[in-house]
């Protein structure tokens, strides 16, 4: 019986030093509970499942992004130009189910061509990210001009609107729709080749080339992901506000790569889940909601998520040879 116990505890002690990320979620979570008694209510959790999901779609794809070994500083601006696309064409009253697809096709092709410049034009990732950063944020404000673009009031609008404000079976559609994406790029990642080479690029490059992956291809696929993804979260913002904001997305970016961050996935590459960047989401997320029902200045919360990850940051250079 004894040894039964211990053999009990060593699994648990090992379980808790594996995924001291959901320890933290667990931890954080009490705290706030104890501190707002509002916190645990169904609607505030359904909250914040809602405002995590769109950071949550965001930051799968950079979680594939950094196991590559790369950073995508694009995925803001992407959301944004492809939001404004697809309120443009539903407003024109095109059914969703062309407006959608155009819109994430439009994310993808974006992406790729991220990829490209990265993998064949030898650009460093923060390099040719961050102009398109800049290019893709201009270019949203020259075809909106400035200006929010509605979704409309046709029979098109009304079936956009519930993409992003609906629910089924009781739980908010862009949750459903994060879920999804979890499951089916999680598969992705541990069940298949492209999964097993995404590793294999951000653990060795040139080990990886010289092995015969297609290096180049295997970033340019990576990279259109990530702009896909992107552009789903755009799309799911956009109907949720039934508009589309020429500044909508801005610093996207950044809480995409905390979650992946505060997820523990290494920022060398080569190292993380996909269940890490959940939770690293959710603790985000958790942490955004705590500070807004201690009613806590949005300038004090930026410097709390700053320092969340810091120190993320700084157990990944601790973890790291």
């Amino acid at each position: 019986m004894r040894a039964g116990r211990e053999t009990t505890m060593t699994m648990l002690i090992r379980f808790l030093s594996r995924n001291k990320p959901l320890v933290g979620l667990i931890v954080l979570m009490a705290v706030v509970a104890i501190l707002s008694p509002s916190f645990l209510t169904v609607d505030n959790l359904l909250n914040i499942l809602r405002q995590t999901s769109i950071n949550a779609v965001i930051a799968v794809g950079m979680t594939y992004v950094i196991l590559s070994g790369g950073i995508d500083l694009s995925v803001g601006s992407v959301l944004a130009f492809c939001g404004a696309v697809c309120a443009w064409l539903v407003a024109g009253d095109m059914s969703i189910w062309l407006a959608i697809p155009i819109s994430l096709l439009l994310g993808a092709g974006l992406g790729a061509v991220n990829g490209v410049v990265i993998g064949t034009g030898g650009v460093q990732p923060f390099v040719a990210t961050l102009v398109a950063m800049t290019m893709l944020r201009g270019a949203t404000l020259v075809f909106t001009d400035g200006r929010p673009i509605t979704t409309g009031s046709g029979a098109a609008a009304d079936a956009f609107w519930s993409v992003g404000g609906g629910y089924l079976l009781g739980i908010p559609v862009p949750v459903v729709i994060a879920g999804v994406v979890f499951a089916v790029c999680g598969l992705v990642l541990t069940r298949t080749r492209f999964g097993r080479y995404t590793y294999a690029v951000g653990g060795n490059e040139v080990v990886a080339r010289l092995s015969g992956i297609r290096v180049n291809f295997e970033k340019t696929t990576i990279y259109a992901l990530s702009g896909l993804l992107a552009a789903l979260a755009g799309v799911i913002l956009t109907a949720r506000l039934e508009s589309a904001q020429p500044t909508a997305g801005a610093g996207y970016e950044l809480d995409a790569i905390a979650a992946v961050v505060v997820g523990g996935t290494s920022l060398s590459g080569g190292k993380g889940t996909l269940f890490g960047t959940l939770v690293g989401a959710l603790i985000i997320g958790v942490l955004n909601n705590a500070l807004n029902l201690m009613d806590v200045s949005s300038y004090y919360q930026m410097i709390a998520k700053g320092a969340v990850i810091l120190l993320a940051v700084l157990a990944d250079s601790r973890k790291s040879p």
